[in-house]
């Protein structure tokens, strides 16, 4: 077979190793790859789809909202330094979100007087070159790494998804300069099976048997999730497990649907509320099931005689500084494989028959109280203005089995979560990390995955601004997968003034009317997706609003039309 150039091997082998998409944000460090592309075009070869990204973090969001929505990796594609920093706080996400993605950068020209083909020919050429882009983003990623000859490159970006794929998942960096792009290498393949994710952890036998001994044995038992129901076959496992000792659940921070929330041992989630959850309190044995942040030990925590275990793909933390939880027994260990041990151990014992009924309807009762007490806050309020809780009651007749629900609704994370009532794993996907922004492009990427899907965003007016919405919805009309944006609308952000009077509520910060946190003047949300991407619009703040407003969007959205809307539920 005859040569090839390196960017036409790099384009073929992600084609190879199962890359559907290429979100770009193109530069002068590109021409190899975009001549690649075009002679594919004109020769009829399969390549990865390249979507034009007019901003990188909006690009990053997106394959983030892929790997959520699919389980697999997807490719950005950024210029230099320049847009490796412009991938901002999507990074962080993708990092803290255990998100596999691979990034590849270009980087400057090694030689500037015409050596190599490929050498500096832009004046930008030098201002962009740094002694090292890989350390913007070194402290997130799994894996780096410059590619220096093509003649390995299959091995290279095989080496790369596997180590992104592997538990915890998270993203990769690669780059490139010009000249290595376009050295002509052999045609060679890649080997998919050299990408495969290393196989799960199992639990050790010792724990397992103690874990085991340890919830049989227990009076108040407790599981503590956040992020389990990334896969769905484990929101069943959990659910078989709970279901069968009787044992409640509890998110914390949840980024998806852990379980269906008309579960009766379902007992709710907790974010930054400054209460101290009454389960946790009383719990006498808590496993903890992947999740960073269990609970918040300043304000609610385990009581000190409790018996902790816990088992995470992460258990280690060592991206994070700082950070224990008291447990006795902890395991790397992959949570659906342990669930399924855990099972088959139970499978062989003699099980407190009597001492789980009697639990079990006790937390029955309580899912059935917090039903109640979630209801009577779905009320109008007398004077008829939109309630977040209620808001989410509306929308909720509308989220079927194929709707997706992106959540970054910050001081609303939890009122979505518990108005809009899901069941369906999948169904709920937050980014699992702490940069606003990702609801937008994450949208995105979902819909270009699941496009018989339906797609809704709940976010704060602070989020849809970091968003990047006119990127955003420009995206979404030219590539034809559009979705739903509902908006909290607050007039700024809450969080920020929540968090400064949590520290200083009878201090200055107590006594201020302005902290900095206001975006009056009032943009215009809607307008702004309107003149980027066609959409529609609507900014409403009567109770009375809500219904007609939703079943204009959702027939925008049927019609193939992304829409907006901005709800006024409150005042900073």
């Amino acid at each position: 077979m005859p040569n090839q150039t390196t960017a036409a091997l790099l384009l073929e082998s992600l084609q190879q190793l199962g890359i559907e998409f290429l979100f770009a944000n193109l530069g002068s460090d590109h021409p190899p790859l975009l001549e690649a592309i075009e002679q594919a075009r004109e020769q009829g070869r399969a390549l990865p789809r390249l979507i034009t990204c007019p901003n990188e973090m909006v690009a990053l969001s997106a394959a983030h909202g892929c790997a959520l929505a699919s389980g697999r990796p997807q490719a950005v594609v950024v210029h230099v330094e320049c847009g490796t920093q412009a991938l901002a706080g999507a990074v962080h996400n993708a990092a803290r979100g255990r998100v596999p993605v691979l990034i590849f950068a270009g980087a400057s020209p090694l030689t500037q007087e015409g050596e190599l083909r490929g050498s500096r020919n832009e004046f930008i050429h030098w201002i962009q070159d740094v002694h090292d882009q890989h350390g913007i983003v070194r402290g997130y990623m799994k894996y780096d790494y410059e590619i220096r000859v093509g003649h390995n490159l299959p091995q290279v970006l095989a080496r790369a998804l596997r180590i992104a794929c592997s538990a915890p998942q998270g993203p990769v960096y690669l780059s490139a300069a010009r000249e290595v792009l376009e050295q002509e290498v052999p045609a060679l393949q890649a080997a998919p099976v050299l990408a495969r994710p290393l196989e799960p952890l199992a639990l050790a036998p010792a724990m397992l048997e103690e874990l085991a001994d340890a919830l049989c044995e227990a009076r108040a038992p407790l599981i503590v999730t956040s992020h389990l129901g990334r896969r769905p076959e484990a929101v069943h496992a959990l659910q078989r497990l709970s279901t069968r000792l009787a044992i409640p659940v509890c998110e914390s921070a949840p980024s998806c649907l852990n379980l269906p929330t008309d579960d009766p041992m379902y007992l709710g989630n907790q974010w930054n509320q400054p209460v101290q959850n009454p389960l946790l309190a009383e719990a006498d044995v808590v496993l903890v099931l992947d999740s960073d942040v269990p609970w918040i030990p300043t304000v609610n925590r385990p009581r000190r005689d409790a018996r902790i275990f816990h088992i995470d793909v992460d258990a280690l933390k060592q991206a994070m500084p700082l950070w224990y939880i008291g447990a006795e027994r902890s395991a790397q260990a992959d949570a659906l494989c342990a669930l399924r041990q855990l099972d088959a151990e139970l499978d062989r014992r003699a099980l407190p028959l009597q001492a789980i009924e009697q639990r079990r309807a006790r937390i029955a009762a309580l899912h059935a109280q917090r039903d109640a007490q979630l209801q009577a806050l779905e009320a109008i309020p007398a004077d008829a203005s939109i309630t977040p809780e209620y808001l989410s009651a509306c929308l909720r007749p509308y989220i079927d089995r194929d709707t997706i629900v992106c959540n970054e609704g910050i001081s609303n994370y939890h009122t979505v979560i518990n108005h809009l009532r899901l069941s369906e794993p999948g169904s709920l996907l937050a980014s699992g990390g702490g940069s606003l922004g990702w609801s937008g492009g994450a949208a995105f990427g979902v819909r270009l995955m699941r496009p018989g899907s339906r797609v809704v965003v709940m976010c704060g007016d602070g989020s849809y601004l970091f968003s990047v919405p006119s990127s955003v919805h420009w995206m979404a009309r030219r590539y034809a997968a559009p979705f739903l944006t509902v908006i909290f609308n607050n007039g700024g952000w809450k969080s920020p003034k929540l968090s400064a009077l949590a520290l200083h509520a009878e201090d200055a910060v107590g006594r201020s009317e302005d902290l900095g946190v206001s975006f009056a003047p009032a943009p215009d949300h809607a307008g702004i997706a309107a003149a980027a991407g066609g959409s529609w619009g609507r900014r409403i703040s009567r109770a009375d609003e809500v219904e007609p407003a939703l079943r204009e969007a959702f027939a925008a959205l049927d019609e193939g039309r992304a829409a907006v809307l901005d709800v006024q539920v409150g005042e900073l």
